[in-house]
């Protein structure tokens, strides 16, 4: 859409957080909710997103703000379906799905993706199982319904930041590692991105390929950065 305004500012902090405004209008969600976000420094970074809009806003350019906007509509509508939606990640989790071969993959596999699953385990206390093949496994209940819970502890803003990394890397495990600092977002991309790598190094990336993987790279530190930010007060 066109640019509508001209000068774009961060209000004094409200109640429920501080509010980016334009013209003196605050900024609203697609459910026309007011866009208010917890902290000063994640107020000041969606507001630079506003303001280095050209004559035409991208939507696809305000990567934090579409974040926020998710935590407060999507996540605040209905926060049980959404997190249902980020905990049925575990049910099929990228690093629980092994190849049988080549013997190199294997090992990358293995060696990328089984401290990851230990770091689950010592941290929340669950052992999601892994296979061979692309074969449904069934994750025991219990397993399942902690990670539910686990995913149930977050803020609605780092649940939204949650729906955005499991989307991106295909792993639950892989998110919350990230949520919880474990590993950055070019690790997450590394560890979620392994087969496709693997692959290129054999055949070569093709343009489309790489242009998808460029977008998953870019949720992924997306998702870092607005944790950072949020966190940041």
């Amino acid at each position: 859409m066109k640019r509508f305004y001209k000068e774009v500012a961060v209000a004094d902090r409200q109640p429920d957080g501080f509010a980016i405004e334009l013209d003196g209008r605050p900024v609203r969600t697609p459910l026309r909710k007011p866009l208010l976000v917890p902290g000063a420094r994640l107020a000041d970074a969606v507001a630079g997103e506003w303001s280095a809009q050209g004559e035409t806003i991208e939507l696809d350019s305000m990567p934090l703000t579409r974040i926020a906007a998710t935590a407060l509509d999507r996540v605040g509508e209905d926060p049980d379906g959404y997190v249902g939606q980020v905990a049925a990640y575990a049910e099929t989790d990228l690093v629980c799905y092994r190849a049988p071969s080549p013997s190199e993959l294997v090992l990358r596999q293995s060696t990328a993706w089984e401290p990851l699953l230990d770091w689950a385990h010592r941290t929340f206390g669950v052992r999601l199982a892994a296979t061979e093949g692309v074969t449904p496994l069934d994750q025991e209940p219990e397993t399942l319904a902690r990670l539910r819970d686990v995913v149930a502890s977050h803020d609605p803003f780092e649940l939204a930041v949650l729906g955005v990394a499991t989307s991106a890397s295909g792993s639950l495990v892989v998110a919350l590692a990230l949520a919880h600092a474990h590993i950055d977002a070019g690790q997450a991309f590394e560890v979620s991105q392994l087969d496709e790598t693997f692959q290129s190094e054999l055949w070569g990336m093709d343009p489309e390929a790489e242009r998808k993987r460029e977008i998953l790279k870019a949720d992924l530190e997306t998702s870092a950065a607005f944790l950072e930010l949020l966190r940041a007060g």
